[in-house]
């Protein structure tokens, strides 16, 4: 089948999974365009939002509408390596035997992430990036496709360990959600407080989301907007050739993994709306979502409140 034709499919079906998504999920469009725009670009993604915004139940949902397994882990203070990636135990015979942890799975839903401390978080790192873990000396490769996206909630603080740059950098988006607006709210009330429970169907399955993110990797880019991204990108490092807005307000800025994820993202972005190729505005939908985890603000932009988002913006 070529590319075209594949493409073509990607986005009728991928019409019809907001679809699907939206009989369990209302509103919150944004934030489940760009969980999608992650899975099949083949990048993790952080969801940061207050609870009760239906984060783990939007994961569970689109895993079910694309028809991956999916496991849920619960950060806290006490959790273990082990208790991600599995252990090994002596079997009846006297014989070494690995369990398998929830890290096995296509889409891994690391709940509250930053509650549990370093040690825990890096037990990810190598998952996240290798797509395999190292267990007792021995290497075991995980499911493909293999997606964790994770959620941090902004708020509460207290017994909670940031993330280190190093990590945050691995996710591909960190997506803020919002309230619901009023009607939203309404929508949510009515079809939560009943006896009637939408079923969603799946309409990929994991080697569909396979074959999807090899045709994105051959989705043609111009010179121009692979340029514009680095660019874009540079433009995020205090320098000597950094504007004085930088200057002022920016700490640290984003390293090249964040220029290779506004092209992937890019092409997928032009891929979903039947574009054989991504422009320069494809790259700019996308960019405040990969942005805005890699830019470090200084004392000054907290003091006077000025956002990441708003950084961004000044840039394009």
């Amino acid at each position: 089948m070529s590319d075209v034709i594949l493409i073509e499919n990607l986005v009728k079906k991928h019409a019809e999974l907001r679809a699907e998504i939206a009989k369990v999920i209302v509103g919150q469009d944004e934030v489940v365009q760009q969980v999608l725009l992650s899975i099949f670009s083949g990048g993790h993604s952080l969801l940061i939002g207050v609870p009760g915004l239906a984060k783990t139940l939007m994961v569970n949902t689109i895993a079910k509408a694309l028809g991956l397994d999916f496991k849920r882990i619960q950060f806290t203070p006490d959790l273990m390596p082990s208790d991600i990636l599995g252990s090994e135990i002596l079997d009846e015979n006297r014989k070494f035997k690995f369990i398998k942890g929830p890290v096995f799975t296509n889409i891994l839903l690391a709940d509250e992430i930053n509650r549990t401390p370093p040690k825990t978080q890096a037990a990810l790192l190598e998952a996240m990036q290798e797509r395999a873990v190292t267990v007792a000396g021995h290497h075991y490769k995980l499911d493909q496709p293999y997606f964790v996206l994770a959620t941090q909630n902004p708020i509460e603080q207290e017994g909670t360990y940031p993330l280190p740059e190093a990590q945050l950098d691995r996710f591909m988006f960190a997506i803020n959600l919002e309230y619901p607006s009023f009607q939203e709210e309404v929508e949510v009330v009515k079809s939560t407080t009943t006896d009637v429970h939408a079923t969603v169907n799946p309409l990929f399955n994991a080697s569909e989301i396979s074959e999807i993110q090899q045709v994105i990797r051959r989705i043609p880019v111009p010179d121009n907007v692979i340029e514009y991204a680095v660019r874009l990108v540079g433009k995020t490092r205090p320098g000597k050739e950094a504007s004085e807005f930088v200057q002022n307000y920016i700490d640290w800025g984003a390293g090249p993994r964040a220029s290779q994820n506004l092209i992937l993202a890019a092409k997928t972005h032009a891929a979903v709306r039947g574009k054989f190729s991504p422009d320069i505005e494809n790259v700019q939908a996308v960019a405040i979502g990969i942005l805005r985890h890699r830019i470090i603000r200084n004392y000054k932009a907290e003091a006077e409140g000025i956002s990441a988002e708003e950084i961004i913006k000044n840039l394009f």
